[in-house]
């Protein structure tokens, strides 16, 4: 163990371990810490931020390295670090306080607050000197140690004023006289979106930074399933279509950056989140059943490949994240000089060049070039007059030798730490990736996550949140068990496994009975398992993530259909009660939680396959079934020998469908009445056409 280090050396989250050798003496957040500030009369300095955070790294450089500033926090506070992706819950209720004083937030976060963890300022980032309207990170260190010494009184009241607003500002926990969502809140979401959309480079705003934000574009696609109406397709096709063209994505590697830093996608933040991974592969899935578009289910397919080259751990559970910063510089490690190309794609390098936006002098700084398509391949192919599956070769080529090159380089930090919500995530999404493109291994690999999640981090009926190293640590929070219970009701639409049902039946009903808000309804963000802190959570907004309640509704709704249990459709009812409130006033900032409100107004469906899984009419009615853009259906499996079956007591839907002598067939429900069995495809795709 190094000589000089503070006590985060005995943690095991990577964030915490990048600061056990900086001259501050850090605690992780804990009973003793804030027990010491209280013995010595201290003030707490909170430092929240994650490992592969660009500005933490550079707050961590010029601030907490550096001796002179270590010395002041040693002098006058007790300074706490703590990995927001660990603690969610210390996360939301500080950053709630720093955009309530500040009317901002961001990472890193940083909180003055007393022993008793009541802040009395917030802030993100501060320089060492001031600048841009920022004061240094010093000064505000003198004043308030000054303040504390001197003026403790104000202090005391500041904090305790603002730990009384956070207490009586609980996220959807209050009775309004406002109906449940309906219908028409859809309809005000899409005409928000159809405001505010840029027709030229697609999102949803015409200056950067832009965000993916891939459940706003799921919600538009439903929208258009819905409704017919075509802008609706088009918002979310172009949008993606832009996403997967621009700098954002990893055109070498794989996988897509965080977000882009101007309008065109071009030039992204290079860091590389899990979630979003998941995230956006659902929607290319989603709009390549809608479209057809082969360059969707391309970008599904290399966001995959992606994941389980460099983002899965031997045991199978996904890693969270990728820094944007090799050798001291954000997204070195991405970008190219047109003497690389040249030197390493020879005769094919100036046609790669053309396609990819390589320029001499570089398209980003210091003659680097991000790599980027400007034109569709066939519209490329068409005014050079190349044929597409020769131009498609060349570029697959050079792609591949510079991804041999780019490994030679020192990679990005690699946050293994493995999170219970964002596997879940991922699982759901290479679930739907194996039925939508028919590829096994994409079950497979969403299986094996799961079983590592449910042996390994999950004990007597309590899922945690984080493993890392072989340790397993913190009690989970709603997006852990919400995200992994909708994950094993898609891993089962995959698999036609009953027992996946029985997990997702399990963990949903651990999440009722530990988040559960019997009073007013939905869900809170820590358990009765989880420390109390100076406010309760309870959120339904959907940003970089979903809302764990906006999933646990869908799951909900879900698991109501496969178990025929009207009880969590009424908890699902429950959700969006809760939270009508907030939905009404700003519809566009639930996204997620619309598409679950989609599903239970409906119409939605329950389809049941039936007959021998090796029957090719049976393949084939599970073919039309997974290629078409249902997000609304469940979709189950009843093997002919399914009332023989007892694991079929877990699907009751799938129970009592069969038929004679084991021929193939498929049963439609929807709007609670159900259709004549369909025995050949093609009565069954006129059915599904009208879904």
């Amino acid at each position: 163990m190094p000589e000089n280090h503070n006590l985060l050396i005995n943690e095991n989250s990577p964030y915490l371990l990048q600061h056990a050798l900086n001259p501050v003496e850090w605690r992780p957040w804990g009973e003793d810490a804030f027990a010491k500030a209280k013995a010595e009369n201290k003030p707490v300095f909170l430092s929240i931020g994650y490992s592969t955070c660009h500005w933490c790294h550079v707050m961590a450089h010029e601030s907490f390295e550096n001796p002179e500033t270590a010395q002041a926090l040693n002098d006058g506070f007790i300074s706490i670090k703590v990995d927001r992706e660990e603690r969610p819950d210390i996360d939301s209720v500080y950053m709630s306080v720093c955009q309530a004083m500040t009317g901002a937030g961001g990472w890193p976060l940083s909180i003055f607050m007393t022993p008793e963890k009541l802040p009395f300022f917030a802030g993100t980032y501060f320089p060492p000197v001031a600048r841009y309207n920022m004061p240094a990170f010093n000064t505000i260190l003198s004043e308030i140690s000054d303040m504390w010494k001197n003026n403790r009184s104000r202090i005391d009241a500041s904090a305790k004023e603002i730990a009384a607003h956070l207490r009586t500002r609980v996220s959807g926990d209050s009775k309004t006289s406002i109906a449940t969502p309906g219908a028409e809140t859809l309809k005000r979401a899409f005409l928000y979106f159809n405001s505010e959309y840029d027709k030229r480079f697609g999102g949803f705003r015409e200056s950067g930074p832009k965000f993916p934000t891939p459940h706003n574009l799921t919600f538009l696609l439903r929208h258009w399933k819905k409704t017919g109406d075509p802008a609706a397709l088009n918002m979310a096709v172009n949008t993606l279509d832009r996403i997967n063209r621009g700098g954002i994505h990893d055109h070498v590697g794989g996988g897509f950056h965080r977000y882009s830093t101007d309008r065109e996608w071009f030039v992204p933040h290079f860091e590389k989140m899990l979630y979003d991974q998941a995230l956006l592969a659902r929607a290319f899935l989603e709009a390549y059943q809608a479209t057809l578009k082969r360059e969707f289910a391309d970008a599904a397919r290399d966001i995959f490949d992606y994941i389980l080259r460099d983002m899965t751990s031997p045991e199978g559970g996904f890693y969270s994240a990728e820094d944007a910063d090799s050798e001291g510089a954000e997204g070195k490690f991405y970008v190219w000089t047109k003497t690389e190309l040249n030197s390493l794609l020879g005769n094919h390098a100036a046609l790669f060049a053309d396609f990819y936006g390589v320029v001499p002098n570089g398209n980003f700084e210091d003659s680097a070039n991000i790599l980027h398509v400007s034109q569709p391949l066939d519209d490329f192919a068409k005014s050079r007059d190349y044929d597409i599956d020769k131009l498609a070769s060349i570029l697959a080529e050079g792609r591949a030798k510079l991804f041999v090159a780019r490994n030679r380089r020192q990679r990005p930090h690699l946050d293994d730490k493995i999170i219970a919500s964002w596997n879940g995530l991922m699982i759901s999404s290479f679930a739907f990736g194996a039925r939508v493109l028919g590829e096994a291994r994409y079950a497979q690999a969403a299986g094996k996550a799961a079983d590592f999640v449910l042996t390994n981090m999950r004990a007597n009926g309590r899922i945690f949140r984080r493993r890392r190293a072989g340790d397993t640590a913190v009690n989970g929070f709603l997006d852990d068990y919400a995200f992994l219970a909708l994950a094993l009701l898609d891993l089962y639409e995959a698999t036609f496994d009953p027992l996946r049902i029985q997990q997702a039946n399990d963990i949903a009903d651990s999440m009722i009975a530990k988040f559960h808000d019997p009073k007013s309804g939905g869900f809170f963000f820590s358990s009765i398992d989880n420390e109390t802190l100076i406010s309760e959570i309870k959120e339904a907004y959907d940003g970089a993530e979903p809302s764990g309640n906006s999933i646990a509704a869908l799951a909900l709704l879900k698991l109501a259909k496969f178990t025929e249990n009207i009880k969590y459709e009424h908890l699902a009812d429950g959700v969006f009660s809760a939270f009508a409130a907030q939905i009404e006033k700003y519809p566009p900032a639930f996204t997620q939680m619309l598409n679950a409100l989609d599903f239970a107004i409906g119409p939605s469906a329950e389809i049941v396959v039936s007959g021998d899984p090796e029957n090719p009419e049976t393949k084939e009615f599970l073919k039309s079934a997974n290629s078409a853009f249902l997000p609304n259906a469940v979709l189950a499996f009843a093997p002919a020998s399914a009332a023989k079956n007892p694991e079929t007591s877990y699907i009751p839907i799938a129970a009592s469908k069969k038929t004679d002598g084991g021929k193939s067939a498929a049963f439609v429900c929807s709007n609670r009445s159900c259709k004549p069995p369909a025995y050949d495809i093609a009565a069954f795709n006129k059915i599904l056409a009208t879904l």
